[in-house]
């Protein structure tokens, strides 16, 4: 189960966060924002060298058991973004969605 999921705009910026429990939720959000400023560090070095395009690789960022909770997470957002109501780029705020999310969080006891 998840503790904390996020999902990143094209633009490398966050559309929806969720975590739990939600003491530790400042944590979770500065995880996101920090990994957002590792991935734009890595995409503005691009045209600095090229000679380090193997840079570009930031490793395996899920494990591959997890796999069937991430289809069922881009398939709840591919919905999302099929809505005719919804505007691109703006924050989610879908209830099948976060109903997805909440099934996937950690229950904390």
């Amino acid at each position: 189960m998840a503790v904390c999921i996020a999902v990143i705009a094209k633009e490398n910026y966050p559309l929806y966060i969720r975590s739990v429990p939600t003491q530790n939720e400042l944590k979770f959000h500065y995880t996101v924002h920090t990994s957002l400023d590792v991935v734009e560090e890595k995409i503005s070095a691009v045209g600095k060298s090229i000679g380090d395009q193997r840079e570009l690789y930031l490793g395996l960022l899920y494990p591959t058991e997890d796999y069937k909770m991430f289809r069922k997470l881009h398939n709840s957002f591919t919905d999302v973004m099929c809505n005719p109501f919804h505007n691109p780029g703006d924050p989610i705020q879908s209830k099948a969605f976060d109903g997805i999310v909440s099934g996937m969080m950690v229950q904390s006891s």
